[in-house]
C-alpha cells in the first residue's frame, strides 16, 4: 500500500467536493462524460466521513448582465444555461452526494473558485482543518480554481486522482503533471485506496 509523502489525515482534515452536479452529469451543454465514472469513487469518499465533507455547487447567474465584465461575455455564450432558462434541479448535487447532506454542508458559488466564498473560509477556520482531500469536476476548471485557492491560504491539498473528472483527457492530465511537479510541496497526488488507508 502506498503511503502520502506528508503522512496521515487526521480530523483536520476535510473532503472538499467541487461541483458534482446534475448541470454536468446530464446532457446539457456543459456534460462532463467522466463524471459517471468517477460518481462512485467520490462517493465513497464522502461516506468515509460525511460530517468532514463540504460539496460546492456552481451557480449561474439569473442573466448574462448580473455578472461583471467577462463574465457577461461568457454567459451571452451560455445563455441558455442561466437561471432564467434552465431547469433548477441541474443546480442540484448528484442525488447519490446530495443523500450525504446533513451531515455534509453544501455551499454555493458564483465564481469558478470556492474560495471567493467568504462561508467556506468561515467554514474550514471555524472547524481548524489544515488540509483538504479535492474531488470533482472539473479538472482544469473549478477544480483547478479550488487547488490554487487552498495552495495561497496555506492548506495542505490531497487530490484524489481517481476523484477527478474534465471534459477533455489532454488539460486533465497536463494540469496533474503541473501539480506533481511544480506544487510538490504543497500538493499530493494519491488514489482514493491511498487516500481512504491513510485517513485515520
Amino acid at each position: 500500500m502506498e503511503r502520502l509523502r506528508f503522512g496521515h489525515l487526521t480530523d483536520r482534515t476535510l473532503h472538499l467536493c467541487i461541483d458534482m452536479q446534475n448541470l454536468f452529469a446530464e446532457e446539457t451543454p456543459w456534460h462532463t462524460p467522466w463524471m459517471a465514472r468517477v460518481l462512485p469513487i467520490v462517493t465513497r469518499i464522502a461516506k468515509h466521513y460525511p460530517a468532514r465533507t463540504i460539496f460546492t455547487r456552481f451557480i449561474p447567474p439569473e442573466r448574462p448582465d448580473s455578472m461583471p465584465g467577462s463574465w457577461q461575455r461568457y454567459y451571452e455564450r451560455w445563455r441558455d444555461l442561466t437561471l432564467e432558462r434552465i431547469y433548477p434541479r441541474l443546480i442540484e448535487l448528484i442525488p447519490d452526494l446530495a443523500a450525504f447532506a446533513p451531515p455534509a454542508e453544501v455551499i454555493d458559488k458564483r465564481l469558478y473558485s470556492p474560495f471567493s466564498e467568504p462561508q467556506l473560509r468561515d467554514r474550514l477556520r471555524q472547524r481548524n482543518i489544515e488540509s483538504l482531500v479535492i474531488t470533482g469536476a472539473e479538472t482544469d476548471v473549478c477544480v483547478l480554481a479550488a487547488v490554487l485557492g487552498a495552495v495561497d491560504l496555506g492548506y495542505g491539498v490531497i487530490l484524489a486522482t481517481d476523484a477527478l473528472c474534465s471534459s477533455s483527457d489532454a488539460t486533465h492530465d497536463a494540469l496533474l503533471t503541473l501539480y506533481r511537479n511544480r506544487f510538490s510541496q504543497q500538493i499530493e497526488t494519491a488514489t482514493s485506496e491511498t487516500i481512504l488507508a491513510c485517513w485515520d
